[in-house]
């Protein structure tokens, strides 16, 4: 995205923003509603996960770098995409990292971001051989990356009633287990070096793990309290589709994740819909291929696929 269309519509939101906020209402509006592919989605997914890891300095995160960036040049144009490049020296590595960026109806002064992570984890901590290798991470980052992928196809056919940002950050999942700070690096970074500051969409929803069989999706706590109007709205919609037993309307746990640090960093309310359950001893419960070797295409489910992009193209075309 060159210099010129992100003044332009930052700008715009800047204009709006306070009254765009406040209490997050919706309303249906009876629009017609374009359809999600699954099937599109999941070969959006699986392409990722054939580069092989995406851990930042591999192979796989290169080309899969380039990969995203040219598919959203496609769809949004060679001027609305940006890669915020970035380094970090962690655990004495020199990392070289990058947050990609695709604009969509950039002269909307109302906002909306939408994003998910497209790294992958350099160590499968939770698994019990091989602890030390990469995993593919089909669901824990290209799952939500697929989704989005899709969606800015079509945005592409159809432009949004409202102004849509797509943010994939990279370096979410590097740290060791416990070491908050060497997560969500990306965030970090945008959220502290805003490509053009003050930049302030009505809200942000982030998708992380949302694509494998038998996923759930309680409401997430930070959510919750950051964000409730826009949590009850996207389960309302699930619910009225027949995705009830998808987004579990109950409580879910405190995840710590890339919208927290938005939400905490940037001050902008952020979303996550993101798999998971809580056990009887209250604390959070991921799925069993979390962060380890299964966490490949053999999990992925359109179905699920399905349920997340019809909820979200529901929300973006009649009831904002």
């Amino acid at each position: 995205m060159n210099k010129l269309t992100l003044l332009l519509f930052v700008t715009a939101c800047l204009v709006s923003a306070c009254s765009q906020k406040e209490g997050l209402t919706f309303k249906d509006k009876n629009n017609a509603v374009p359809a999600f592919s699954s099937d599109s989605a999941y070969v959006f997914t699986e392409v990722q996960v054939n580069f092989g890891p995406r851990v930042p300095g591999t192979y796989g995160h290169a080309q899969t770098r380039a990969y995203l960036e040219q598919k959203f040049r496609t769809y949004a144009g060679q001027n609305s995409v940006f890669s915020q490049e970035f380094s970090k020296e962690v655990y004495g590595k020199n990392l070289e990292m990058a947050n990609i960026i695709a604009a969509f109806n950039t002269s909307a002064t109302d906002r909306i971001m939408l994003s998910a992570h497209w790294d992958t984890r350099p160590r499968a901590d939770q698994d019990t051989a091989r602890t030390s290798d990469f995993i593919l991470g089909a669901d824990d980052g290209a799952s939500g990356v697929g989704v989005l992928v899709e969606l800015a196809r079509i945005f592409s056919e159809n432009p949004p009633p409202v102004g849509v940002d797509i943010v994939l950050f990279d370096g979410e999942d590097y740290g060791s287990s416990g070491d908050l700070q060497n997560y969500f690096l990306g965030s970090r970074h945008w959220a502290n070096n805003p490509p053009v500051p003050g930049y302030s969409p009505r809200f942000g929803i982030l998708l992380d793990m949302v694509g494998a069989e038998y996923a759930v999706f309680p409401k997430e706590d930070y959510s919750t309290r950051y964000a409730p109007n826009l949590m009850d709205e996207i389960w309302n919609i699930a619910a009225d589709k027949g995705y009830g037993d998808i987004f579990l309307d109950e409580p879910g746990a405190s995840v710590l994740d890339d919208h927290y640090i938005v939400n905490q960093e940037a001050g902008i309310p952020m979303i996550d819909i993101i798999n998971h359950t809580v056990g009887a001893d209250g604390n959070i419960r991921f799925p069993d291929y979390w962060h380890t070797h299964r966490d490949n295409m053999s999990i992925i489910d359109k179905q699920t696929l399905q349920a997340v992009g019809d909820v979200l193209l529901e929300l973006i075309y009649n009831r904002i």
